[in-house]
């Protein structure tokens, strides 16, 4: 079994574009073919743990197979992401892309060079939760926000993990809601708009990612948080107990905090405090 966390799996996934059970741009047949090389048959049933997708018996793999081995598959998986990104197919994610090279440098046993990014820097600071007030939300829901970031900070300092990372994203797309609703052009003229047939979705319709996105292009939040708000937004996404189940998350307390301070920092933005 590998020694995978949940952190590194969350970089690995978002790199390999694996949230809707592909890898990458891969076949049944490639994605064999890539795994014989390495003397796995991926299609077998003992890999077939979550389900059949390509992602699940990624994840299959990992919980059965040792470091070294799971670090070489990942590292030829990561070349080719790159080849992919310098030929134009996929953008570049770089931050999730160096934390995956030094995962499979650990896995690997080989040495990374380990010095402070901007992501470190955006981790450890601190950031306070701003006045709800300030928010651009109607008064009864500024209450309910108010209550669920109270309950938030009560789950993190009770070991409740997995609902603090249920109350920020609900928290956070409530709040990107009613900034769109509060300006509901500066939204809409975003060129990250969702559209569909050509006009753009009424805002109940967008998926948080979509906030998220939007909020960035217009300068709302700030590439950092716009960045690890997509992290929060994965997280969330288990609150499915079978997608929880095929991914093997198990939260602990760092991506609690994690999740914690991406919601401080978002708030701080929209609020105007940053």
């Amino acid at each position: 079994m590998s020694s995978l966390n949940v952190s590194e799996k969350l970089h690995i996934e978002r790199v390999l574009g694996m949230s809707g059970g592909f890898v990458l741009d891969f076949t049944d047949a490639t994605f064999g073919e890539l795994y014989k090389s390495h003397g796995v048959n991926i299609h077998a049933d003992r890999y077939q743990t979550y389900g059949t997708s390509k992602a699940k018996k990624m994840r299959g793999f990992w919980e059965k197979e040792p470091d070294d081995l799971v670090g070489r598959v990942l590292s030829e998986l990561l070349d080719y992401y790159e080849a992919q990104c310098e030929s134009g197919v996929i953008e570049r994610d770089a931050v999730s892309l160096g934390k995956s090279r030094e995962t499979v440098a650990r896995l690997c046993g080989e040495p990374f060079n380990t010095n402070s990014t901007p992501d470190d820097g955006f981790l450890s600071k601190e950031f306070e939760i701003p006045n709800i007030q300030r928010l651009p939300v109607d008064f009864a829901v500024s209450e309910i926000i108010q209550n669920r970031v109270n309950e938030a900070r009560s789950c993190l300092s009770n070991g409740a993990h997995l609902s603090v990372i249920f109350q920020c994203g609900s928290v956070l797309e409530a709040v990107l809601l009613g900034a769109a609703q509060n300006e509901p052009e500066r939204f809409n003229r975003s060129s990250m708009s969702p559209k569909q047939n050509g006009k753009v979705k009424a805002f109940q319709n967008w998926k948080l990612s979509e906030f998220i996105d939007v909020a960035g292009d217009i300068g709302l939040i700030n590439p950092d948080v716009q960045r690890f708000s997509h992290g929060l937004r994965d997280f969330r996404n288990y609150i499915h107990p079978y997608e929880q189940m095929a991914s093997g998350f198990k939260p602990d307390e760092h991506t609690a905090k994690v999740c914690y301070q991406v919601l401080k920092a978002a708030l701080a933005d929209v609020a105007g405090d940053r």
